[in-house]
């Protein structure tokens, strides 16, 4: 863990997240996992997983799914070994 002995820099993380442009994504995968509580799902060790990716243009209209963290954060690659 990088900040057990200081404090965490979230300002910092914060800007960084703007700068990449990264909050909308961030607040539409916060939608997604509000709804999913509100239906009462239990996402206990599983992540919240977009049908399509937000990097590939994705929404939460187009749905999402709960998956194992593994296969949600691995990628598929080609046979070459470099992502698709």
């Amino acid at each position: 863990m990088p900040y057990v002995n200081k404090a965490r820099p979230y300002k910092k993380e914060y800007e960084q997240q703007q700068d990449r442009d990264e909050l909308p994504n961030r607040m539409e995968r916060q939608r997604a996992r509000r709804k999913l509580d509100a239906k009462g799902v239990d996402r206990t060790g599983k992540d919240v997983a977009h049908v399509k990716a937000l990097s590939k243009g994705g929404s939460n209209k187009d749905g999402v799914r709960l998956e194992s963290p593994s296969k949600n954060r691995s990628f598929a690659r080609k046979s070459d070994g470099s992502m698709k």
